[in-house]
């Protein structure tokens, strides 16, 4: 295999372990060491690869981010209506492979973390503002503006509620029920705009 391969892999791998090892403390308090024997690797390569523990964070925050953003981006492609696109971001958010139990409990970790972290806490804003646009996507041409930005914030706000209630409850509650009690609740605005 190709050096660039390799280094590829092992620092997905890295990433990967990473939010395991978070996802079984319920924190970020991991270590380098703790991490690189998750991904099969010495600390010392963990440590080349990404400097020190804050790059490796950072890093596993962006690759989060970017498969949540990959995902979003096929499931809108596939979106025919403008309330297609509402669900396909709602659908991605609690998709098994965005609502997994480690998953959700790296990104709790990760907005603890933001409070105290600009580069975080930026990533964080990312984040948020890619939501509210992919929702805004969907929701303007079936209200006015303003209606559609609190409905967006509305959701947002949801998706963001479940994801801490997954953390707290021990694997509660479930994608499709998530997924449900967001629906219901856009289908309910959507009814009250168009009455």
């Amino acid at each position: 295999m190709a050096k660039i391969g390799v280094e590829t892999e092992r620092r997905r791998a890295l990433i990967d372990a990473t939010i395991a090892a978070i996802g079984e403390r319920r924190s970020l308090d991991v270590t380098m060491s703790d991490i690189a024997g998750r991904a099969g690797v010495s600390s010392a390569l963990a440590h080349h690869y990404f400097g020190g523990k804050g790059d490796l964070l950072e890093a596993t925050m962006r690759a989060l981010l970017a498969d949540l953003s990959r995902d979003t981006v096929l499931a809108l492609r596939r979106a025919q209506t403008p309330r297609a696109r509402i669900s396909a971001v709602i659908a991605v958010n609690f998709s098994v492979s965005q609502f997994r139990q480690e998953t959700v409990h790296a990104w709790l970790a990760f907005y603890l973390e933001a409070q105290r972290s600009a580069p975080l806490r930026r990533l964080l804003r990312i984040y948020g503002y890619r939501l509210y646009s992919n929702l805004m996507s969907g929701l303007t041409p079936l209200m006015p503006r303003t209606e559609a930005e609190r409905m967006a914030e509305g959701i947002a706000a949801m998706i963001d509620g479940l994801y801490i209630r997954r953390a707290l409850r021990d694997g509660l509650p479930h994608p499709g029920s998530a997924t449900a009690l967001v629906e219901d609740y856009v289908e309910t605005k959507l009814r009250q705009a168009a009455g």
